[in-house]
């Protein structure tokens, strides 16, 4: 392997999901938003089409973020079923900040009506580039020091996530990245399939 590669191939193996997480960070909060600004700048999108929106909450606004999360939660499936709900939402809460990640659903169109031979693709793509991102700014703020963990509790929170944070209407939220200093082991990697049966080469040389 080259060592062009190396680098960016042991920052992704060394990706975990944490669940385990501290109010704590190993960076000052202006570098957390200069890694997620080069995030957005730099993470490729079909036709250009900038689609991804990403709200960094930090402290308090992570804080009142997931408290926003609890009540609807409670309020959906009542106290008896919140009861093993509530310390999974409390670990969240737990952690320095959470990247909101959303899908501008005005451009997504725009770039129908712009490209309608590609219209019903755009859709998906618009999927692509933000998984794009998520995992960009997940592998980047671990490489800092963090820990992290992908949630998804769109679309039952966007109404209330929206007022509360005056994000446009118009933004789709897609998933919610949650980080902050690891505390405890290394996860365990997971099991993969062999990867004979995930990777298929054809022309190259033997």
């Amino acid at each position: 392997m080259s060592t062009g590669s190396s680098a960016f191939l042991a920052a992704l193996a060394n990706r975990r999901s944490y669940y385990a997480l501290r109010s704590a960070s190993p960076i000052l909060d202006g570098q957390i938003r200069s890694i997620l600004s080069e995030v957005m700048l730099k993470t490729p999108s079909a036709f250009n089409s900038q689609t991804t929106r990403a709200v960094l909450l930090l402290k308090k606004e992570h804080e009142k973020f997931w408290e926003i999360v609890k009540d609807v939660l409670l309020a959906r499936i009542g106290p008896e079923r919140f009861a093993k709900t509530g310390p999974k939402l409390d670990s969240f809460k737990a952690a320095y900040g959470t990247v909101l990640f959303y899908e501008d659903q005005p451009v997504v169109a725009q770039m129908k009506e712009k490209f309608p031979s590609y219209a019903e693709n755009f859709d998906p793509w618009s999927e692509h580039t933000s998984g794009m991102h998520q995992l960009n700014a997940w592998v980047a703020l671990e490489a800092e020091g963090f820990g992290a963990n992908l949630q998804h509790y769109n679309p039952i929170i966007d109404e209330r996530v929206q007022a509360a944070f005056q994000i446009s209407k118009d933004w789709k939220l897609r998933s919610q990245l949650v980080f902050g200093t690891p505390d405890g082991d290394t996860p365990a990697p997971k099991d993969k399939l062999p990867v004979n049966q995930l990777l298929t080469v054809l022309g190259a040389d033997s």
